[in-house]
């Protein structure tokens, strides 16, 4: 029986990415963002201020470039440009701790939530902080101090507003702080309702459960809790209502501070200051599917208030989809709720019974991919709002953002580490949504904010929840409307042998993303001469004769005088080893299981000796043979790259790193959730621990530790969620290195393993000249004979490919005749057959059939087979319509490696053909 090595376990699963392509590859036929409009990335640079914080949550750009930023923990940190230093002016008194169920103290959401400063902060000097003091009355302030220089003058402490709150069992605090351009002050407030009772609408309204009921709070005309407030601050320290909020003055039932509601975490707000429009990202829920009678999956939700309004929470996500009226106490399901009329009858509600009419998000996405918002992609999910770029408002800056950015709304998602610019009509309308440098690099952003300069400053949180992370850093993102400074590529044709060791150096790939003439310098230093050699070309050669470790430095500069630089490392007196692993007989691109393989490694080194020799021992050679899958192994006519053992993933580790796990677990130490050797070792004997854990995985959950809740994971497929839990549970193991093969024998590949065979051969030598040992190693990947055929790394022609999730590989869909996928130089020595294993669902891909022709060299090169004509699946069954046709044909014998080419043909074929999904080479 044919083993699966495709990791989709069901047929409708791959229905589903099949139907998913084809509607994304007639999405994006029409794309929302023309490329040739975009600024170049290149021209934007990311600059690291300071690192290594302690859990900065929110920041304010002082007129004169400071940085003003606040840590969770209560500290109060000033940035100075002027000597790239970073300061702690004043630590806050804060609470940051919750009690659970059993009494036991664990780290909250409160603390120093949210900094700003006055808009006639040149003038009056004061900064406002939102924080949760210190003790034991239960609420958040709003606070106003004065900063004289860099001193933030606590006996100045003005208290502004405070908003009651709950500490047990609680979370969702919000805490951004922004301004209109009428010295109006917005505050977020979150629900402060614990979600641990349910992943769904938590509206439990039994006796003494108010902590989980939000009712009290995001649906209460009389709290402040779940709100975007609106107040007036004044001179001597107290506030004054606005006109125009949710509520007139006065209103029986209701704050006057309300400006809009309904809000689970709004967590990061901002305020357009040319409109007056709100925006902010609220963090949604957790649940990870549909539960008939309960509600819908969990969404985030970006949202624009225009005016003021009630959004839905918590009786409605995203686009007004309604939960249903749960009674927690007998566990029968009510009608859902109607967004027109909401009502809110709970006993913790103090406020008006008959709410708003609930407003629809403006972008709403799950955790899985999100049709109508294709570009949010998959993952966690924790949304935010960023500032309004106007180019008004920097005439004089010194870098303002490029014109294509005027009117942009820049949102970004926290858990996804992306940034989106967001575009409006005049009448404020959402018109598209783009990536803002897709290719650089964030590490959780939590808060940004445009500086006078023009630059866009970013807060980055960091990897891990309520950690002091490595990663938390403060950066300025530069835009350079002017001239660039060089991109330089540097190499040496060897770094490293005996002397005289002759370099080729070379710039190849030195470019200037602006055209002009560059001129090229090279200095040659020895570590131990400070006297330089100079080359003033762009490839020199340069022979060394001395032994010594030496630094070469390329330094590139362009016709306005604009120079940077790169360098390489050269160490002469010590010739590197030499290994080959080489098998001896038999195919050298794949193993076929239970099948020996003979190999003989091969060790020589020029002042060491070798293995023929003697003078080299056979226990200094280290041989080893591990697995990988085939989305993280490289092609076989890589063999020879150099790796260390750790690059070898599991397939479940794999998945894990492409995943959100590390923002709330670490491997050896808790975080949010727990480390995940504590899960190893808790369920290391427990028989149904993959199938349970795989199960919360996709779906979330809480409960078994703590208070900690697992958010859903519906991207993930069950056959991946497992993955991801085996790989957990080896971590409870007693790590053993495995020792070395002999350096000459066989080796028996498993029966039943899925994955590429790495085998692995590496020498370190003694060092010559007083210069360190250096290492060498060579890596043969034979791969598995079951063969996805969307791994293929080389040139195709007329495929679409598509990746859903955390796929490790995309599926192959054949859009016309005469088009191929190609391998690269695989070994077809003593193959006799080939098996595909072909989808062609005519009800929803209108696959028309056809056959795949096998050649080698070249697209029209010899052929060695073909399948006879593959016929469309007929069947409208959603349970059989992907399920695939197996094809075998005979090859004409075959040696050594070639280009092989999987040629598609349907003469009479007007559309998409069919879908490859795999092809096993046989003996």
């Amino acid at each position: 029986m044919r083993r699966n090595l495709f990791p989709l376990k069901s047929y409708q699963t791959v229905a589903a990415l099949c139907v998913g392509a084809i509607g994304l590859w007639a999405y994006s036929a029409k794309p929302l963002v023309d490329p040739s409009e975009l600024p170049d990335e290149n021209r934007f640079t990311k600059v690291v201020l300071t690192e290594k914080l302690n859990e900065p949550l929110e920041m304010a750009i002082l007129p004169d470039e400071r940085v003003l930023f606040v840590e969770r923990h209560g500290a109060v940190r000033l940035y100075l440009p002027t000597t790239n230093q970073t300061k702690t002016i004043a630590t806050i008194p804060v609470s940051t701790k919750y009690k659970d169920k059993e009494g036991h103290e664990t780290e909250a959401e409160d603390g120093l939530l949210g900094v700003n400063i006055d808009p006639d902060f040149e003038k009056n000097h004061w900064v406002y902080l939102y924080y949760s003091p210190a003790g034991d009355e239960p609420k958040n302030i709003l606070t106003r101090y004065e900063l004289r220089g860099d001193e933030l003058v606590l006996s100045s402490k003005k208290i502004l507003l405070e908003v009651g709150t709950q500490r047990e069992q609680c979370c969702h605090t919000g805490g951004s702080i922004d301004w209109d351009r009428d010295g109006n002050l917005y505050l977020s407030t979150g629900d402060n309702t614990s979600p641990r009772a349910t992943l769904y609408a938590p509206i439990d309204e039994r006796p003494d459960r108010s902590p989980w009921d939000a009712q009290k709070s995001s649906a209460n005309t009389n709290d402040l809790r779940g709100k975007i407030l609106r107040i007036h601050p004044e001179a001597d320290g107290t506030y004054t209502i606005p006109d125009g909020n949710l509520f007139p003055k006065g209103t029986p039932k209701t704050r006057p501070e309300i400006y809009t509601m309904g809000h689970r975490n709004p967590y990061r707000i901002s305020v357009d200051k040319h409109n007056g429009y709100v925006y902010w990202g609220d963090v949604g829920p957790d649940a990870g599917a549909d539960s008939a009678g309960v509600g819908p999956t969990a969404e985030d939700e970006y949202n624009q208030a225009k005016k003021p309004g009630y959004f839905g929470w918590p009786y409605f996500v995203g686009e007004n989809k309604a939960y249903n009226d749960l009674d927690f106490t007998t566990g029968k399901s009510g009608a859902k709720f109607d967004p027109a009329h909401p009502v809110n009858d709970s006993p913790n509600n103090t406020g008006l019974h008959d709410l708003p009419p609930a407003q629809p998000a403006l972008i709403s996405y799950t955790a899985a991919e999100t049709k109508k918002f294709p570009i949010m992609g998959t993952g966690g999910r924790s949304a935010m709002a960023g500032p309004t770029y106007y180019k008004d408002d920097f005439k004089n800056a010194k870098r303002p953002f490029p014109d294509y950015y005027n009117g942009k709304v820049f949102m970004y998602e926290w858990m996804r580490d992306m940034i989106l610019a967001v575009s409006f009509d005049g009448k404020g309308d959402m018109t598209k949504q783009e990536r803002f440098l897709p290719k650089m690099s964030f590490s959780h952003p939590i808060d940004m904010a445009f500086g006078p300069n023009g630059d866009l400053y970013i807060l980055e949180y960091g990897t891990g929840w309520f950690l002091k992370n490595d990663d938390s850093r403060l950066v300025r993102i530069e835009y350079n409307a002017g001239n660039r400074k060089p991109s330089i590529q540097v190499t040496a044709n060897q770094k490293a042998g005996a002397v005289p060791l002759k370099v080729n150096l070379s710039s190849a790939g030195t470019k200037d993303s602006d055209g002009d003439a560059l001129t090229y310098q090279w200095k040659i230093f020895n570590k131990a001469n400070s006297q330089p050699t100079v080359l003033n070309e762009p490839n020199p050669t340069f022979t060394f004769q001395k032994p010594g470790q030496y630094k070469a430095i390329l330094t590139v500069t362009d016709s306005h005088g604009l120079k940077d630089s790169r360098e390489v490392d050269i160490m002469a007196g010590n010739q590197p080893p030499q290994v080959v692993f080489d098998v001896m007989k038999g195919n050298k691109s794949f193993y076929f299981p239970n099948q020996a393989i003979a190999y003989q490694v091969k060790v020589t080194d020029k002042e060491d000796g070798s293995l023929a020799n003697g003078r080299i021992s056979a226990k200094q050679v280290l041989v080893r043979a591990t697995y990988q899958e085939e989305a993280n192994a490289q092609n076989t006519s890589e063999a020879g790259h150099k790796f260390s053992e750790a690059t070898y993933l599991s397939t479940g580790q794999t998945l894990m790193e492409k995943s959100d796990c590390k923002a709330c677990h670490f491997m050896d130490k808790k975080s949010v959730g727990p480390a995940f050797a504590e899960v190893a070792k808790r369920y290391k004997s427990d028989a149904n621990a993959v199938a349970s854990l795989s199960n919360k995985i996709i779906k979330g959950g809480g409960g078994s530790w703590g208070d900690a809740i697992m958010t859903a994971h519906p991207q993930l497929a069950l056959p991946e969620a497992g993955e991801i839990v085996k790989y957990i549970l080896t971590l409870s193991d007693k790590k053993v290195a495995s020792p070395s093969l002999p350096t000459q024998g066989t080796y028996t590949p498993k029966g039943n393993e899925k994955n590429n065979l790495i085998l692995q051969a590496s020498y370190k030598d003694k060092g010559a000249n007083g210069l360190p040992a250096q290492a060498a190693e060579q890596v043969l990947i034979l791969r598995n004979p079951l063969v996805a055929v969307g791994t293929s790394n080389s040139q195709s022609k007329g495929i679409t490919l598509f990746k859903m999730g955390t796929q490790p590989y995309p599926l192959v869909i054949v859009m016309a005749t005469d088009t191929y996928v190609k391998f690269d130089n695989l070994d077809l020595t003593g193959i006799k057959a080939m098996e595909f294993a072909v989808a062609i669902p005519k009800a929803q891909l209108i696959a028309v059939g056809g056959r795949i022709e096998i050649r080698i060299d070249s697209p029209t090169g010899p052929l060695l087979g073909q399948t006879a004509e593959l016929l469309p699946n007929e069947s409208k069954d959603p349970a059989d319509i992907f399920k695939t046709t197996i094809a075998n044909v005979s090859i004409k014998p075959t040696a050594s490696q070639h280009d092989l080419y999987f040629v598609f043909k349907n003469e009479k074929a007007k559309g998409p053909l069919f879908v490859p999904v795999t092809v096993q080479f046989i003996q």
